[in-house]
């Protein structure tokens, strides 16, 4: 028998209600009954469409008011010590202190009283990094030796009661035990984590015991973590974790997606569960394998609808994986997306902002849902019963690999032409340090940010109206000279030593550029949720990447006139725009990367024309795009430090080039980081507490360093002293004549107060750690 379902699903919404409802309740606009109103209405609204779409279950437990991780920390009662909870906290103010932190004391515009200047510095809000390889962030958990587990909430059950009462069968969705201990990170040196692996399992037991009794067919209990290269020890306890959750008595499927099982393999489909899923997109070439494998009474899932990626399916190949599994098993045989629906807008059907041909090129999560619909469909009654939909989907497929707006013989040309030392500056780092030095004559310490400033009310509005033709073009220019030019006036009046020009007319880091390339398209709707409310517009690159006219050097070159203090041009790197968009499936990811380099080489050569002399190219996606087994290692991070080489070798010796790489690990890239040769690179530190600069030092990064002393997806506004504590550790591992102060990332999300009141804080420390440092 073929049944269908999802492992996951979009939680913002359609119209990113989601969002808004969030926003709203942390500014007190309306309080938490409202709050949960919007998701049991977003609930119901998802698991009607898989209702229509046919899928045998609906599943729960894939919604969060901010992320699933952290979700589970709430669930199994293990919030960090650290915060105070006393347990007759509301759940989801404690799940929003978890994400956001806790403030001391309000921020002030104006005098000495701003939040941890006196007493109490607050909580900072748990360490934030990315699921995997995708661009979705996740909290992590804080493990430590008297860390302990409990069945803590009801959410998932008062959930799963919610669904049935709809009428609905209902497959919830847990992350696994290991997975869930291995994303999460140990807070006292030399403790493994996976010693609490015997003190957790009776809280998933417990849980699963009670979902048995509410009826629950199945449970999907997801271990990405399968796809990984694990210790020995990781996976051995798999085989007694897994006993013991069997002892629950509820049919597991268990669900693995993102990579190859490989050397896993053998261990996922003997382990005590009532079935596999597997992702047949990423790892298709392993179907054969687990057919022999797993045993004939157990069902299989087969991810073969693209769960990361917005292209329509090709049933054709999909019909192929399924016949084949169904021609050797015996038991049921699931077809799914390969992975959550998570990453995927929730419906590009009728987006207006796409033209007739491209629009018929892609999927969302509703058209997606549609796919499955249709496969279920032609191995049930017979593809004769679908030949229609069949032959326009196999059209459409063969329309989108031959049409001439994806080819640009211009740019294959150009790539072929290139020369060999494209990727090489002229001189190596010591000399152009001198040179540099001597042009920007900038102090010990300096201080800078990472590019964005906050993205007011008005500054969306004024956008907004242009895009709709609302605004003309003058005016709207005019608006974002007044924006960048109040950016300049508040860094000048604070004491930054290199100023940017706050990034107001940009949507988005990578959108704002797309929109300026040959080979993208835009979505009007096709959001996707990167974090609690933050949600990104992935950029579609479907086609051969060209620079039609420069994009930055009016607005970096204006805000250079208004000071005489260096401004730092903007851009975002070919591997970051590459990683955060909808990549065309039709060529090597190395070429499309190589193709984005060469247009973000002729920005820098127009910047530093306009006598831009310091340039960031940022590229926070390198760790992300890393394969998750560490064989396929070599070969990515070699194009991708290519690409960023090649990016940047337009600059000229004195012109200083940074990168900004954020919320990642990145201690066992650093020689390849190294390799990139970037002049200054900023980091993500400090929820960590600068734990990362360890690798750093001990690694002896040989360029500048800046790593980030406070955070600015947190509200809260850390204290002088608790920044300064910060640099002291960094100068401890960095030597200071290559250290830089400044944040963890941009601030565009932030306020003008809390933005003000950080920064000065900032720049004090700066001062503080000058003055500390020997002479000379």
């Amino acid at each position: 028998m073929i049944r269908t379902h999802v492992l996951g699903f979009p939680r913002i919404g359609a119209q990113r209600e989601l969002k808004f409802a969030l926003e709203r309740h942390w500014r007190g606009e309306i309080d938490a009954e409202a709050l949960e109103a919007v998701g049991r209405m977003l609930r119901e609204r998802h698991w009607a469409l898989q209702r229509a779409a046919g899928l045998d279950v609906v599943t729960v437990g894939d919604f969060a008011f901010y992320d699933h991780v952290a979700n589970h920390v709430l669930m199994f009662g293990c919030e960090p010590a650290r915060f105070g909870f006393d347990g007759g906290e509301p759940e989801l103010a404690r799940l929003f202190t978890l994400a956001r932190g806790v403030a001391a004391e309000p921020v002030h515009e104006a005098g000495c009283r701003c939040v941890g200047e006196h007493g109490d510095a607050g909580r900072a809000a748990l360490e934030m990094t990315k699921w995997f390889d995708t661009n979705y962030h996740y909290l992590v958990p804080e493990f430590g030796p008297h860390t302990g587990f409990r069945l803590a909430s009801r959410r998932l059950l008062d959930e799963v009661a919610q669904a049935r009462a709809l009428g609905h069968e209902v497959k919830p969705v847990l992350v696994g035990p290991l997975s869930f201990l291995w994303l999460g990170k140990s807070q006292v040196e030399g403790f493994d984590r996976l010693e609490l692996l015997e003190v957790l399992l009776p809280a998933y037991v417990e849980l699963l015991v009670q979902l048995r009794a509410a009826g629950v067919a199945w449970v999907q209990i997801d271990e990405p973590i399968l796809g990984l290269d694990l210790p020995g020890a990781w996976r051995l306890a798999f085989e007694r974790a897994y006993h013991a959750l069997h002892g629950a008595g509820v049919p597991l499927m268990l669900a693995t997606y993102f990579s190859a099982l490989e050397d896993q393999l053998g261990l996922a489909c003997r382990l005590p569960v009532a079935g596999l899923h597997i992702d047949a997109v990423r790892a298709g070439h392993e179907l054969q394998a687990v057919l022999d494998w797993l045993p004939q009474h157990k069902q299989l899932s087969i991810g073969v609808v693209d769960g990361r990626n917005v292209w329509r399916c090709d049933l054709d190949r999909a019909l192929a994986q399924v016949r084949a599994a169904l021609e050797r098993r015996r038991a049921d045989v699931w077809i799914a997306p390969s992975c959550s629906l998570l990453h995927v807008p929730m419906s590009l059907a009728g987006d207006a902002a796409l033209d007739d041909e491209l629009r018929g090129w892609l999927a969302g999560s509703v058209e997606k849902l549609d796919e499955l619909a249709l496969l279920k469909r032609a191995l049930v009654e017979g593809k004769q019963a679908v030949g229609a939909e069949l032959a326009a989907a196999r059209r459409a497929r063969e329309q989108r690999l031959s049409s001439a707006r994806v080819r640009r013989p211009a740019v294959t040309q150009r790539l072929a032409e290139l020369p060999a030392d494209a990727d090489r500056r002229a001189s190596p780092f010591e000399a152009r340090r001198e040179r540099q030095r001597a042009r920007l004559a900038l102090p010990a310490f300096p201080t800078t940010t990472i590019g964005s400033f906050p993205q007011t009310a008005a500054i969306r509005a004024a956008r907004a109206a242009f895009k709709r033709g609302e605004l003309a073009a003058d005016a709207y220019r005019d608006a974002m000279r007044e924006e960048i030019a109040l950016a300049v006036r508040e860094q000048e009046a604070l004491g930054l030593d290199v100023l940017v020009h706050g990034e107001a007319e940009r949507n988005d880091m990578v959108e704002y550029f797309g929109e300026q390339l040959d080979g993208f398209a835009f979505t009007a709707n096709g959001w996707v949720q990167s974090y609690g409310s933050r949600c990104v517009k992935p950029p579609v690159l479907y086609g051969d990447v060209a620079r039609p006219r420069p994009m930055t050097v009016e607005w970096t070159a204006y805000a250079q006139r208004l000071t005489a203090r260096p401004m730092k041009g903007m851009l975002t790197g070919p591997v970051t725009i590459l990683q955060w968009s909808f990549v065309r499936d039709d060529q090597p990811r190395a070429d499309t990367a190589l193709q984005i380099a060469l247009a973000i080489r002729d920005e820098v050569a127009d910047l530093q024309d306009a006598g831009i002399g310091v340039i960031q190219i940022d590229e926070p996606a390198v760790r992300e795009g890393l394969p998750l087994r560490r064989a396929q290692w070599g070969a990515y991070l070699a194009w991708a430090a290519r690409a960023f080489r090649v990016a940047a070798g337009a600059a000229r010796d004195e012109t200083q080039i940074h990168t900004h790489m954020c919320y990642a690990e990145f201690n066992d890239i650093l020689p390849e980081i190294a390799s990139m040769d970037a002049d200054v690179i900023t980091i993500e530190t400090s929820r960590s507490g600068m734990e990362l600069l360890r690798g750093f030092g001990a690694f002896r990064y040989p360029n500048e360093i800046g790593p980030g002393v406070y955070d600015i997806h947190s509200p809260r506004v850390p204290s002088v002293e608790e920044m300064l504590v910060l640099l002291r550790r960094a100068a401890a591992v960095i030597p200071p004549e290559r250290l830089w102060v400044n944040p963890d990332c941009g601030l565009k999300t932030r306020g003008w107060p809390e933005t003000r009141a950080a920064l000065r804080h900032m720049v004090e420390a700066a001062a503080r750690l000058r003055a500390e440092a020997p002479a000379g």
